[in-house]
């Protein structure tokens, strides 16, 4: 796979990963009967911040990758 491929990869990682996070809080308060934006902050806040750390390392890995890829083949162009 090359740098291009494994950037886009990364950033579908850190996008699953952050939607992960909301999905896991609307679970645990799925037996909730109301709702309030309040209530969903706490729900957050119990499901942590390492999902959140993980999509952000992922996203700046794969932007590394994706700007790399695109780097060596501007110069790839430029010498052929």
């Amino acid at each position: 796979m090359n740098k291009r491929g494994t950037g886009a990869v990364f950033c579908l990682i850190s996008a699953i990963l952050y939607s992960t996070r909301y999905i896991s809080a609307a679970i645990f308060g799925s037996g909730i009967s109301t709702w309030n934006e309040r209530l969903f902050n706490a729900m957050l806040k119990y499901v942590g911040n390492s999902l959140k750390v993980f999509s952000i390392l992922a996203l700046i890995i794969g932007l590394v990758y994706l700007i790399w890829g695109e780097y060596e083949e501007l110069n790839k162009n430029q010498e052929g």
